[in-house]
């Protein structure tokens, strides 16, 4: 059986938890900061799960993850 090929794009964009969920980075941080609130941007640092309907979708594209 041949092995699957990663999608290097995801693998460098998700990370796996230790129980197998994916995690990702938020976006809309990177310009117009002055009209987002320092709480809406402190929020944005943090990284965030990714959606339940999302992760077989994605788990397919890095599948050694």
């Amino acid at each position: 059986m041949p092995k699957m090929k990663t999608r290097r794009a995801a693998a460098k964009r998700l990370k796996a938890t230790g129980t197998g969920k994916l995690k990702r980075r938020s976006g809309w941080k990177r310009h117009l900061l002055e009209a987002k609130g320092p709480k809406r941007k402190r929020r944005l640092r943090k990284a965030r799960l990714v959606a339940k309907v999302d992760e077989p979708r994605l788990k397919r594209l890095v599948p050694y993850l």
